[in-house]
């Protein structure tokens, strides 16, 4: 009898290899990866190798300098050492084109997380092949987001309870957990759980070709970012962990077929897991929803499988979880056509219709009248909000789902006056208005290194997107949304002391219907919605001009003006982001 491994907390539903049809799907899946840009060259390999090469010598260079301060001897501070370690995509190799590294920056005791933002931060800044660097410290996961050598790069840091950080160091081990704050801990996480991850499926290859797929798939269909509540890279790369469990011989093409099965079918909100959940030797809290009122609020939880486990999807919401499962339905149905020659790969990787579904949106801009550096902290922190401004949304009792788009939309623009700045800001974000634009600046990769524009002052902008799904039974009730955008706005403002400066820092919420979307959200060669003719107009047409009664007319004027309230009235812009939505269709100021 032929033993074999079995992998997760069960055993497998199938142990059955694949087909030459199944094959040849395969094989038809690595060609479509490869028409879509999944795979990067050689050369960009190559690069990134060479960058992490550089960071691990930063990295022991940082060590030496705090350990000399701390008046170590010349050979002890070597000694202290410092090592560089890779998380996420890159590290579980499914990373494209364009992909950043996560980097983990591993350091003895005697370096402090003070030391990362003033000596390694230097370090980095002294660098000809940095472009661009942004510390924030203040964040769940403190870190400094940098682009070098055309490369994106998030580094973190953490301290470990030993006096020196050898190059032959491995993580695996928890007993080096020991006296961690909760900071360094979450930043041991990433690769603690990408090295898991590794281990516990059957097949890398088949769980790599496979999990490309799905990031592709998550990505266009606009189902990946974690900031917006929706699974982030390690979470989907665990979920397809569980389906090559569960089909230990299957081929890439197979698991994904299953993948969208299996998971559209699963009773949430039951955990998806790799292997049990551990106890461990910290007094730190592990998942677990029979303790935690918490944890057994999660919608979809998929927990990591290092100690301590967490769940990786707690930021799910109830209107992203629905987006979710719609996304899995489909996936069943254009998979199966896939497997009878319907369809193609290319059709399940098709883009979505964020921008088409939904007859309203509300927009968050956050704008900043400094350098980039500002704006990517502020923007940063907005970002990292959105999700609590869905949340008060869904609690409305109007509102069927608030659903946010996966990625801000960025934008630069020269000014001279304070006045051209608020006009830049004012026109933003609408169709209507982002006309006036053309009479200013716009910065771009191509003219930003020009010497007049240097010289010009800036202000950056980044737009989120939140479609709102209303509900449109009563047409006299009221939805009122101030409250939320109020409280998102003041969440904002008081974050810190520093973006309690209106001069430098804005946040705008605007009300935006569906035909009144700005250019920049539609790609070339989309078409944008057209606003519907009036009802009025089209009565018009098929009288023909014929003479009406007064009764008639007077129907057809209230039948008018009632059927075109969301396109007359304003469009509820602010400042302070207030508000407010008269039924589903009907937009005033607050």
């Amino acid at each position: 009898m032929n033993y074999q491994k079995i992998y997760g907390i069960t055993g497998p539903v199938s142990t059955a290899g694949s087909t030459a049809a199944e094959n040849r799907l395969n094989d038809e899946l690595i060609q479509e990866l490869k028409r879509e840009g999944s795979f990067e060259t050689e050369q960009e390999t190559e690069n990134r190798v060479k960058v992490l090469k550089i960071l691990q010598e930063l990295a022991q260079e940082f060590v030496f300098r705090v350990s000399k301060k701390k008046n170590m001897s010349d050979g002890m501070a070597r000694d202290a050492g410092g090592k560089i370690f890779t998380f996420g995509s890159y590290r579980l190799g499914v990373h494209g084109p364009g992909s950043d590294i996560d980097t983990l920056v591993v350091v003895p005791k005697h370096v402090t997380r003070d030391d990362f933002f003033m000596v390694f931060d230097e370090l980095l800044r002294a660098r000809p092949e940095l472009e661009e660097i942004a510390p924030v410290p203040d964040a769940f996961v403190p870190i400094i987001k940098i682009k070098f050598s055309g490369i994106s790069i998030d580094l973190i840091c953490a301290r470990l309870d030993i006096a020196q950080v050898s190059q032959s160091l491995t993580l695996a081990d928890k007993n080096l957990l020991r006296n961690l704050d909760e900071k360094d801990l979450r930043a041991l996480n990433g690769t603690r759980v990408t090295d898991e991850i590794l281990e516990l499926v059957p097949k890398p290859i088949v769980f790599r070709i496979a999990l490309r797929a799905i990031k592709l798939w998550a990505q266009r269909r606009a189902v990946y970012a974690n900031v917006f509540g929706f699974p982030g890279g390690v979470a989907w790369a665990m979920l397809v962990a569980r389906i090559c469990q569960l089909y230990p011989n299957a081929n890439s093409a197979v698991i994904l077929n299953r993948f969208f099965k299996i998971l559209s079918e699963w009773k949430w909100p039951q955990p998806v897991v790799l292997k049990p959940i551990e106890d461990g030797p910290l007094q730190v809290r592990v998942w677990n929803p029979k303790i935690y009122a918490q944890d057994r609020s999660h919608r979809m939880p998929v927990i990591t499988p290092a100690y301590p486990s967490m769940c990786a999807t707690h930021n799910i919401t109830d209107s992203t979880r629905k987006v979710i499962l719609e996304e899995f339905e489909r996936g069943i149905r254009i998979t199966t056509d896939i497997f009878s020659s319907k369809k193609k790969w290319v059709d399940l990787f098709e883009k979505h219709n964020f921008f088409y579904k939904y007859k309203f949106y509300l927009t968050a801009m956050a704008a900043t009248r400094g350098n980039d550096e500002q704006h990517l902290k502020w923007s940063g922190m907005v970002e990292s909000k959105v999700r609590l401004l869905v949340l008060k949304l869904e609690a409305l009792s109007g509102i069927k789902s608030a659903h946010p788009f996966t990625k801000p939309f960025e934008a630069v623009y020269c000014y001279s006056t304070n006045e051209d700045c608020k006009h830049i800001l004012d026109s933003f974000g609408t169709h209507k208005t982002e006309e006036e634009l053309r009479n200013f600046k716009r910065v771009t990769d191509e003219n930003k290194g020009d010497e007049e524009i240097e010289k010009q002052s800036k202000v950056y902008i980044t737009t989120m997107y939140i479609g709102l799904d209303v509900n449109v039974e009563d047409k006299k009730e009221k939805i009122d949304i101030h409250v939320p955008c109020n409280e998102f706005f003041n969440l904002c403002r008081n974050f810190n002391e520093e973006y309690q400066d209106s001069e430098v820092y804005s946040l705008v919420i605007k009300y935006v219907k569906l035909h009144d979307l700005p250019d920049d959200v539609y790609e070339e060669g989309e078409e944008r919605p057209v606003k519907k003719k009036s009802k009025r107009k089209k009565m018009d047409k098929i009288s023909n001009g014929s003479k009406r009664t007064k009764s008639e007319t007077s129907n057809t004027k209230e039948t008018c003006n009632n059927s075109d309230s969301a396109e007359t009235n304003g469009s509820g812009t602010t400042q302070n982001g207030s508000v407010t939505a008269s039924t589903a269709t009907e937009v005033t100021k607050a």
